[in-house]
């Protein structure tokens, strides 16, 4: 790839005229020499600019060494670009990818920040649910997108969980995700159906020991929260289960009521109605420190020690999104987790709000990698 000034250029050939990609601006010249114009790359640009700021304007150079020399020059363009987009952005409907089905936490919480984002920026954010293969097949998606911002990814702890759990995955979360922002943090709830006599969880235990081979227990899919959760019960515990994974929470949990598996470790948001109705019957909740939403609900902890899962939810974005509109979005979501209606409907369903910066999310997602390695090479989980 030739270079000019220091910077790298991507020739390209069109026809009988030769061109070379400089950022956002393809450079143009007649093969005769004579005629020279510079108009947006319609190639590479992830921007929509609009032909009107360039123009084709001819330039008239005696010599083709001194058009690469103007070449060069316009590499200074891309910044002011971006900083124009940050502006104008979002100018057309932006599409939120939520790897699981509809009216589970991770659908909810897509639905509760992207009404926020639409309100807020004038434009229609739209929740895209595509469950299948534990969020993964979601997460593919949003990599492969176009890096415009106009496609964002409801992350999850799912994401760190399958970088281990899964050994051939056709991307890198942490390399291919940019962190936007994260949104809340919430517990999640072991939850049994009314019929099972267990009203504790030492109760619980020694029912599934007594019963071998009869506990089923539903999750959102496997490697999501609601899956690890079981799995690290399993080994800290010795009890015996079998994982019955779902497409995601929502019809995990109504097979749960309908009385299909016996227990389930959902996150707390998309049960809480359920357990206040007594449709299910909550036993612990997963956090080390008790929920304020169910503060007569013990934490597994409290038998289990040592034993902790905290489920996390935010916003990430393809590799190479603007950090403008990063940093935009990012401004947005923190502003909503301190509006005082936004914070009420998170908290009301047991959600805690997770503010900071774009590199904070990154952190989170980091560490949680790293974190829920460990328990899946330890509990030698496999996908299913």
């Amino acid at each position: 790839m030739p270079k000019i000034h220091g910077a790298e250029f991507m020739p390209i050939r069109h026809g009988g005229v030769d061109q070379l990609c400089i950022g956002f601006i393809e450079v143009s010249f007649a093969c005769c020499g004579e005629h020279r114009c510079i108009r947006p790359c319609s190639q590479h640009s992830p921007l929509a600019v609009s032909a009107n700021l360039f123009g084709r304007t001819a330039i008239k150079l005696p010599h083709r060494r001194q058009f690469l020399g103007l070449a060069a020059g316009v590499t200074a363009l891309p910044a002011t670009l971006l900083i124009a987009s940050a502006h104008s952005y979002p100018s057309r409907p932006v599409r939120i990818i939520v790897g699981y089905s509809p009216g589970g936490t991770t659908d909810i919480c897509a639905r509760l920040i992207g009404q926020w984002l639409s309100e807020r920026l004038g434009q229609p954010f739209i929740v895209e649910n595509r469950p299948g293969a534990g969020s993964n097949v979601a997460a593919e998606g949003a990599v492969r997108a176009p890096a415009d911002g106009y496609t964002l990814f409801l992350a999850t702890i799912s994401n760190a969980i399958n970088a281990t759990l899964y050994d051939k995955l056709n991307f890198n979360f942490i390399r291919d995700i940019a962190p936007v922002a994260g949104i809340i943090h919430v517990p999640n709830v072991m939850e049994v159906n009314p019929s099972v006599p267990a009203k504790t969880v030492p109760e619980f235990i020694a029912y599934a020991k007594a019963n071998p081979g009869k506990v089923n227990c539903a999750s959102g899919g496997v490697g999501s929260s609601t899956h690890v959760s079981g799995e690290l019960f399993k080994m800290m515990t010795g009890v015996s289960m079998a994982h019955i994974p779902y497409r995601g929470t929502a019809p995990a949990v109504t097979d749960l009521i309908a009385g299909q598996v016996q227990v389930m470790f959902d996150n707390l948001p998309g049960s809480i109605e359920y357990v206040r109705s007594g449709s299910t019957r909550a036993l612990a909740v997963t956090t080390i420190a008790r929920s304020g939403e169910l503060p007569d609900v013990p934490t597994v902890a409290d038998f289990v020690p040592g034993y902790e899962v905290s489920a996390w939810f935010g916003l990430g974005a393809p590799r190479g999104t603007p950090q403008d509109i990063i940093d935009r979005l990012n401004a947005e979501i923190n502003a909503a987790l301190a509006d005082a209606k936004m914070k009420a409907r998170l908290t009301d369903r047991g959600g805690i709000a997770l503010a900071g910066s774009p590199a904070d999310f990154g952190k989170v997602i980091t560490d949680e990698t790293g974190k829920w390695g460990q328990v899946v090479r330890a509990a030698n989980m496999k996908p299913e």
